[in-house]
């Protein structure tokens, strides 16, 4: 089986630096764009299955990235993004100013993490492994899977065998970016990651 997958294209809270999390802003013209140009170079893949994160932004881009397959779309919960709590609808500079010793927490020490009313990353891990092992179930020979930046970001942990304490080595990838795994008796092996040649510029440091 091979696995595809990508984060969503850019959004309009990328754009003004707000993180997101649970919440839903729409993608901008670029984020359409991208994602279009990631599905010219996708376009010769026989997806049996998409798997989209339920939120808007993830499910447009996988719309986008079908195109006219009648490839079946289905949404898990447990695809979505890291759920940020009070933190969620904020600037990025506004979290970095009134929860500094969080937010630091946050990046650098992730088993040490404790959310104002959000998730733990050892929750996102959790949810994350559920939604592989359903996926690991399909019979199927190509897989694409569009989700969010730190959902992602676990995923390759998981993939990777890197534990929570060392999740902070791993960058959230810019939107539309490609990773293709092959997955069989043998376990898994990166054929591609992080891969941006199909935007004809270099892709910015996002928001999640």
């Amino acid at each position: 089986m091979k696995i595809y997958f990508t984060r969503h294209g850019q959004t309009e809270w990328n754009v003004l630096r707000k993180l997101q999390g649970w919440n839903n802003s729409n993608l901008t013209e670029k984020g359409i764009e991208y994602a279009k140009r990631l599905a010219h170079r996708l376009k010769d893949v026989d997806f049996d299955y998409i798997y989209s994160s339920s939120q808007q932004r993830a499910l447009d881009t996988a719309k986008i990235i079908r195109g006219n397959r009648k490839s079946e779309i289905i949404c898990l919960e447990e695809l979505k993004e890291i759920k940020f709590g009070l933190w969620e609808g904020m600037e990025l500079s506004k979290v970095q100013e009134l929860y500094r010793e969080e937010y630091d927490t946050y990046l650098n020490r992730p088993h040490q993490y404790e959310p104002l009313e959000g998730e733990s990353f050892s929750e996102v891990y959790a949810r994350v492994e559920r939604a592989l092992d359903k996926i690991l179930s399909t019979e199927a020979e190509n897989i694409l899977i569009v989700s969010h930046g730190i959902t992602l970001k676990v995923l390759t942990a998981i993939i990777k065998g890197i534990p929570l304490e060392e999740l902070y080595k791993i960058s959230v990838q810019p939107g539309t970016a490609l990773n293709i795994c092959q997955y069989d008796e043998n376990g898994f092996r990166f054929i591609v990651e992080g891969d941006t040649s199909h935007l004809s510029e270099g892709a910015e440091d996002e928001v999640r």
